[in-house]
């Protein structure tokens, strides 16, 4: 069951929103060569303390961890570590989630690290799109496969593939809620899009093939070729006004 949310419900969630937005942007001022992911992670979780937010992933089904940190081939799900050191022209994937007041916000994004090359430019600007392109189709009448069909028709229109193991999903007072929203497919399936629906829209794309697999510590997920990878996402509300993204700095 999709649960739509009441307008006080979705100012809530934007208050979560607003908290891992700013989070977001303490990591973009942070990342830099020779910065561990660690470092990043301690950083997040001390800002959540002082916000009296609950990190979302620190426990859940196990993970150790605050925030996912992945490294260029890693797509999602990478753990933090005091031995990971990033470096000159890699890339870095930051998923944040954290509960305020009894709600859920999730977001993630992928920086570069110093100076990259123009092909990782053209990655990292093409899955930005991604995303905004699917945000655009979030209206109320639309079938949720429209959101999937943009993301995918952008990301490979530039030769890129989107991941198909790992998908966006519902968001609000758990994590994770109905619907999935995988980000490829063809448009006008699924269920129509109503007000109060929170999703969170967060497209995987690869610079090579679409397969992935998980490594042996059960949780970091890698391109099957070794291609590099970028992700981004955030929750969006479907209003009578359009898309809401919740998780931005500004309204």
């Amino acid at each position: 069951m999709i649960i739509r949310k009441s307008a006080d419900e979705l100012q809530a969630m934007r208050r979560a929103g607003l908290v891992v937005a700013r989070a977001r942007e303490l990591v973009r001022e942070m990342v830099r060569p020779g910065v561990t992911t660690l470092q990043l992670d301690q950083a997040v979780e001390e800002f959540f303390r002082r916000e009296n937010a609950i990190p979302a992933f620190k426990g859940y089904h196990g993970y150790p961890a605050t925030i996912c940190a992945s490294v260029n081939e890693v797509v999602v799900h990478g753990i933090p570590s005091a031995d990971q050191v990033l470096e000159e022209g890699s890339i870095i994937s930051v998923d944040i989630g954290a509960f305020v007041d009894g709600f859920c916000g999730d977001s993630a994004w992928t920086y570069p690290v110093g100076r990259v090359s123009e092909e990782v430019q053209v990655l990292l600007r093409v899955g930005e799109e991604a995303l905004y392109r699917g945000i655009a189709q979030a209206v109320v009448g639309n079938r949720l496969s429209d959101i999937s069909h943009a993301v995918q028709q952008h990301a490979e229109s530039y030769g890129f593939s989107v991941v198909r193991d790992f998908v966006g999903h519902g968001v609000g007072r758990q994590m994770h809620e109905e619907p999935q929203i995988p980000n490829f497919g063809p448009p006008g399936r699924g269920p129509r899009l109503k007000e109060g629906m929170t999703l969170a829209i967060e497209p995987m794309i690869n610079a090579g093939g679409y397969q992935v697999e998980v490594l042996q510590d059960n949780w970091t997920v890698v391109t099957r070729d070794g291609s590099w990878s970028v992700h981004f996402e955030h929750t969006v509300a479907i209003t009578e006004d359009g898309p809401r993204i919740l998780t931005s700095l500004q309204e």
